[in-house]
């Protein structure tokens, strides 16, 4: 702490170029903030993926139904413990640009199978005794004005008509990367309203849970196998690389954003070891007068170095509290990225590179003021 005036001093001698070197490192960790967050909600799905789960999807696509009556097949295979379905709706509230997350639910075992997701038993309830009711995500609520007892009106895509629902309630995740945006509804009450030729009688997939983690391998073979040759083949995979699949459709989103995040940390890195070479040849006099009044070779070195950590942590530490602040707004899509959340592991891994660019940036200067004869400096000045 006893060097801390004198290297206040040093840093404040040129506050333009303090500033705007600071202002390098903010901008950077605010981008890598944004990347990381952007990569966690696209790969949010695989990370937060049951383990004990399994997606059974039609073998020909996964917008192909699957029948209902399969529920009850399923449930006869060894190690399967429970059985739920859903199926995507695809309404539209006011405009197309008001995107959530529809699904039609089996409202007797859904809950059993997301016990990550916590729902106020009245809430629950009111669920089961209205059929036109529905569970909204507080996100969702919070969005669009939304409260408990409202009636909200749904344009169909997929089943033509207005379809009006109760809000009867709300959840909770018991993480906080859990999907905070979706509306669950009643499976019998869509069931109930659609035509024959618009899939009556079908499911867009199954939600199987093993009774055994161990066991899953085999029963998604067990599965396959029980429905292959049949009108409606089966494809089951484990939820987590049934979400892996699904994000790897839109590309190696981790390869794009550490492709883009190391070529600014690189510019970076340069900006920075040019802007701590100028101020070390700068004071080249002054370094040779410490070293004339007692100061030792490590000293100057450390001295020098905590100049570029100081900065380094000053404007990394800014950038990441932007980049979180940036993050709690919400998404800033509409929809296309419903868990937009900061994990602060991904905090303390950008303030981590802002040091160690402070630290790579600083140690040639640092190491030329180290081995600074005093006699060569002082006959330069």
């Amino acid at each position: 702490m006893k060097f801390f005036p004198f290297l206040l001093a040093n840093l404040l001698r040129k506050k333009v170029r303090l500033s705007m070197t600071i202002g390098s490192f903010c901008v950077a960790l605010f981008l890598f903030c944004l990347l990381a967050t952007i990569e966690s909600s696209f790969n949010q799905g695989v990370e937060v993926a049951g383990a004990d789960r399994l997606v059974v999807i039609n073998k020909t696509s996964i917008i192909s139904p699957l029948p209902l009556a399969y529920r009850e097949r399923l449930l006869q295979i060894p190690g399967v413990k429970q059985v739920s379905h859903a199926i995507w709706f695809g309404g539209i509230y006011q405009t197309e640009k008001n995107f959530f997350p529809q699904l039609a639910i089996d409202h007797k075992t859904y809950l059993q199978m997301y016990t990550e997701f916590r729902i106020r038993p009245d809430y629950w309830e009111a669920f089961v005794k209205d059929k036109e009711a529905c569970i909204v995500g507080p996100r969702t609520l919070a969005k669009y004005g939304w409260k408990i007892g409202d009636r909200v009106p749904l344009r169909g895509t997929i089943w033509p008509g207005i379809w009006e629902f109760n809000i009867r309630g709300t959840y909770q995740g018991a993480r906080d990367e859990d999907d905070l945006t979706q509306f669950w509804f009643r499976y019998d009450f869509l069931d109930e309203r659609r035509l024959p030729e618009l899939g009556k009688g079908t499911v867009g997939w199954y939600l199987v849970k093993v009774e055994n983690i161990d066991m899953a391998a085999k029963v998604v073979a067990a599965i396959d196998q029980r429905f292959a040759n049949s009108a409606f083949e089966t494809k089951t995979d484990t939820e987590k690389s049934f979400a892996s699949d699904f994000v790897k459709q839109i590309g190696n989103i981790k390869l794009i954003m550490l492709s883009i995040g190391s070529v600014v940390f690189f510019t970076l890195l340069l900006v920075t070891g040019s802007t701590m070479s100028m101020s070390v040849r700068e004071r080249t006099g002054e370094l040779a007068t410490l070293k004339t009044i007692g100061f030792s070779d490590i000293t100057v070195l450390f001295l020098v170095l905590a100049e570029a950590l100081f900065v380094s942590l000053m404007g990394g530490g800014v950038g990441v509290i932007a980049g979180k602040l940036y993050t709690l707004t919400g998404d800033p899509t509409g929809g296309l990225l419903p868990i937009f959340y900061l994990h602060p592991q991904k905090m303390v891994m950008g303030l981590g590179l802002a040091l160690l660019i402070g630290l790579l940036s600083g140690i040639l200067p640092a190491l030329f003021a180290m081995r600074l004869k005093i006699v060569e400096a002082l006959r330069r000045v």
